[in-house]
């Protein structure tokens, strides 16, 4: 604590020192006409040279601007932007100390003739309330480049090699089309595959939930949604691309995606069918679909290789969206995919008691297809100026079938047998869901007065037909073996329903108080039938009455809450509270005997958020929460579930609720003069009354597992990020470094000992990206991680193990219509079990060459070029360290084709002029 302390005093004083060399500009811009004060007007400082952007603000209604920013000893204009107005210019030698402009006067612009229309430089950032917009004409991008390289090219605007993407130091989660969803709304698809030059505006503003965003409420999430719009030109047409591969061991892949726009109707369509292991839709333009098996996707820290299996896939997918009037849009979707994926395991998993472990050897063969169908609908409807209402629809349904063959092995750490399992099970399911969100919002005369309501259902039926052949032997205690020949069916069905009402009254401009309550309705209905096979009718018609149950779940609670919302020049205070009046019945039938667990509770809820805003790219902000979660009927009812041979389990009724506390510090800052960032962050979690599995183990290994509740467990996480970069001419250098660390403190009983275990992790990262011109791009990464356990009132004293990844992204745009692209990555697990390789190499390379002015490109791409790729590893938790192995995707040679199809009406007109919009 006394270093966390230091650390934080040495950060403060470097905050003074660093502001103490920053200068203030400052000015009002006023109407030389009228003499009033023009708000919402764009002040920002440009270098002669090359017009980089190198700060900006924004007036407030007094027309008043202040800029804090660094010295800069170079020629700079200052510009003003105004819309109808003609822009200000000045040319300074440079930003060398504080300066008041005092009353800087724009002149409206005035029409000589009624045809004409006087057009003025649009800025390159200008704010609208609270949202950051970027005219995309202002940054220079490759012809063929897309909207992620766009994003690079923004200032403020950081992608990293993971496609993640932060502006100020704020990660964004949410991307949108004109407003819509454009497919997903994790940007994925729009990122890769909507062209640059399409692209209009580049909004950035807070992430806002569909409530906030209709109630106009200030955002409460620390993270960022851009929108992105597109060119009125370019809003009539369509283009899209078209990829086909095959390849050696059969390797194939397929990608379409199509787009027509149409003004304010929009149309996608898109396709994939591969069996390389991509199950989205990913269209990376230099390793296509195979840009899902990159090092730097979809590894964990506890990982020396990719996923599990090997997975077939075929997706469609639709999207549309178009304004119906003035006051109804309508977005829709469609997505239909079908996945099979195959898969041979092996493991060994020490399990730790007090008196010795238990070694257990298990090996398996799967093969599981899922086929899905989902359509996703949302209504906007403007009933009048001050009212709305938003209606979002959803369908879902899914089938599965799976095959399993698996046995295992256990002995003591004497090497005595305990017990041998061998199974062969198949079974067939079908899931139908269907989900509504209803928001109405009423905003009244007085500005913050707002009425909300908000209707949320969700109702899922799930049925299933499952085969189990199983033989489970002991070979301690003269136990019988377990013999099963089973037909188990299931039908589970589970109905939600919740409304919330809001009512917010202002009490003063800055002060706000939300009353209202919570009303929801939760029932699940699980009903679970086994048969045995009986050889005389030879069929599944034996009733099991120890392996059928009926279980019912209802929740009903009433929670009235209050909140007060304070927000002063840069603060913002959300405090709020509820209390939950919960009655929570549950009920089984199981071997004819009827059990009734009724509960009733009185639940606290609260939360307190306070953010302070620096600046517009310098922010603060800390939150705390303290909830309660209800244990699940499973593990409260005192009914015994047998389906685990290995393993019996049983609830306890006399389970308390969870409570938890949380606390999150988030400090984030980014400079525009400097180009450079950093964030900082300290999240702790407690526990009282966490509900944890205790088991106990007979002599033979089998468990007999139930809940029980501990306290007093926490976790600390704390972090923080560092980047810069710089732009001379060509030559554009992005670095940064990371480090994440973290503790925590568990409890548990094995064998109705308790003992604790304390962890401790730290992960530093250093990575670095460099791009000359449109010629070469290369991104090097490396990453440490360090955990360590160590036990009390246990067998085992302590464990820890170290991994080291490297990783090397490059690819080459030279010689002209010549593509090279390679992903170089290396993995090292120095507590990988001796029976596999502690570190491998992993090197996707591909080459590709353009033709008919670079619409098609022809390929030639090798996935894992070394032949090292491996999936092993190992989990360690408090009870148990297991190694694991699973097929994983090897080396092939991939050839393919891809076209790009694009067609506006304004190409038929001739190419746009570059330079400033309206």
């Amino acid at each position: 604590m006394i270093r966390l302390y230091a650390f934080l005093l040495l950060f403060i004083l470097g905050f003074t020192a660093s502001a103490q060399n920053d200068i203030v500009i400052k000015g009002t811009v006023i109407d030389i006409n009228t003499q009033l004060p023009l708000e919402l007007a764009t002040v920002y400082f440009t270098t002669v040279k090359d017009s980089t952007i190198i700060e900006y603000a924004t007036t407030d209604k007094n027309g008043f601007f202040s800029i804090n920013t660094k010295k800069y000893d170079k020629p700079v204009f200052m510009k003003i932007n105004y819309m109808g107005y003609q822009p200000y210019y000045e040319e300074e030698k440079g930003l060398l100390a504080s300066k008041d402009y005092g009353k800087l006067y724009l002149l409206e612009n005035v029409n000589a003739l009624d045809n004409v229309v006087i057009k003025s430089e649009a800025a390159p950032i200008t704010m609208k309330k609270d949202t950051l917009e970027f005219n995309a004409a202002s940054y220079k991008v490759r012809p063929d480049s897309n909207v992620e390289a766009l994003l690079k090219q923004l200032p403020g605007v950081d992608v990293d090699n993971d496609g993640k993407v932060t502006v100020n130091g704020k990660q964004v989660t949410q991307f949108l089309v004109n407003g819509k969803a454009f497919f997903d709304k994790d940007g994925a698809i729009a990122l890769k595959n909507l062209p640059a030059d399409i692209i209009k505006k580049v909004q950035v503003s807070d992430f806002k939930t569909k409530k906030e965003e209709l109630s106009k409420q200030e955002s409460t999430s620390d993270y960022s949604s851009i929108n992105l719009t597109i060119d009125e030109k370019k809003n009539k047409g369509f283009f899209g691309k078209i990829l086909g591969g095959y390849g050696s061991d059969d390797r194939y892949e397929s990608s379409l995606i199509m787009n027509f726009f149409n003004n304010k109707q929009k149309i996608s369509v898109l396709a994939s069918s591969n069996n390389i292991n991509s199950t989205g839709f990913s269209m990376d333009d230099v390793f296509d679909n195979m840009g899902g098996g990159r090092n730097s996707k979809g590894l964990s820290n506890n990982s020396s290789g990719g996923g599990k299996g090997i997975t077939q896939s075929n997706l469609l997918g639709f999207n549309y969206s178009d304004e119906w009037s003035k006051d109804l849009e309508a977005t829709a979707s469609y997505d239909f995919s079908n996945t099979v994926n195959k898969n041979a395991s092996k493991s060994d998993q020490t399990s730790f008691l007090p008196t010795g472990n238990i070694v257990t050897s298990s090996d398996s063969n799967t093969r599981n297809e899922n086929t899905g169908n989902n359509v996703n609908l949302e209504l906007e409807y403007k009933i009048n100026p001050t009212t709305q209402i938003f209606v979002s629809p959803k369908l879902g349904q899914s089938r599965s079938n799976n095959n399993s063959d698996s046995s295992s092995f256990s002995e003591d750490g004497n090497g005595q047998s305990l017990n041998e399992s061998n199974s062969k099970s198949y079974s067939e399911s079908t899931n139908t869901n269907f989900s509504n969100v209803i928001n109405f919002n009423k905003n009244f005369e007085r500005k913050h007065r707002n009425l909300s309501l908000v209707f949320i259902n969700n109702n899922t039926s799930n049925d299933s037909d499952a085969l189990n052949l199983s033989e489970t032997i002991f070979y301690q205690d003269s136990k019988p073996s377990d013999k099963r020949n089973q037909n188990t069916k299931k039908n589970t069905i589970s109905d939600t329903y919740s409304l919330d009402l809001e009512y917010t009254e202002p009490i003063t401009d800055s002060l706000r108080v939300r009353f209202g309550s919570n009303f929801d309705l939760a029932n699940t209905i699980n009903d679970e039938k086994t048969f045995n096979f009986d050889p005389t009718t030879e069929s599944y018609s034996d009733l099991n009455l120890s392996l059928t149950n009926y279980i019912t779940s209802k929740q009903n609670s009433i929670s009235p809450k209050v909140g007060i919302t304070w927000q002063k020049d840069k603060f913002t205070i959300n405090v709020n509270s509820r209390t939950a009046i919960v009655d929570y019945d549950n009920h089984s039938l199981y071997l004819n005997k009827e059990t009734d667990l009724n509960k009733k509770y009185a639940l606290p809820y609260g939360d307190f958020q306070i953010r302070y805003k620096f600046s517009k790219s310098k922010n603060i902000s800390f939150k705390y929460d303290y909830s309660n979660a209800l244990p699940t009927s499973t593990q409260l009812l005192p009914v015994l579930n047998l389906s685990n041979p290995l393993n019996t389990i049983i609830g306890n009724p006399d389970l308390n609720p969870v409570e938890k506390n949380s606390a999150n510090f988030n400090f984030r800052n980014f400079d525009f003069r400097t180009r450079s960032g950093y964030s900082l962050f300290v999240r702790g979690d407690y526990y009282k009354n966490d509900v944890v599995s205790t088991s106990i183990y007979d002599d033979s290994g089998k468990r007999t597992t139930t809940y029980t509740n501990i306290s007093g467990t926490y976790a600390i996480n704390a972090g923080g990020n560092w980047n810069q970069s710089i732009k001379k001419d060509a030559h554009v250098l992005r670095y940064g470094l990371g480090l994440n660390g973290g503790y925590s403190f568990d409890k548990g009983y094995t064998n109705a000992v308790l003992y604790n275990a304390k962890s401790t992790a730290i992960t530093p990262k250093v990575y670095l990206s460099y791009d000359y011109g449109e010629l070469l791009t290369i991104a090097p990464s490396y990453s440490f991680s360090y955990n360590e356990t160590t036990y009390e009132n246990y067998s085992r004293d302590a464990t820890s193990n170290v991994i080291h990844k490297i990783n090397l992204q490059a690819t080459t745009y030279w010689p002209e219509n010549l593509v090279f692209g390679n992903d170089f990555g290396y993995t090292y697990n120095s507590n990988i079990s001796s029976d596999f390789k502690k570190d491998f190499f992993l090197w996707n390379t591909s080459l590709s060459y353009g033709i008919l002015d670079k619409k098609m490109f022809i390929k030639v791409k090798v996935y894992d070029l070394l032949n090292q790729n491996q999936s092993a590893t190992r989990t360690i938790s408090a009870t148990s360290i297991r190694d694991e192995e699973n097929t994983v995707l090897r080396r092939y040679v991939m050839f393919s084709l891809s076209y790009k199809i694009g067609n506006f009406a304004s190409d038929k007109k001739g190419s746009k002029k570059k330079g400033g919009r309206d």
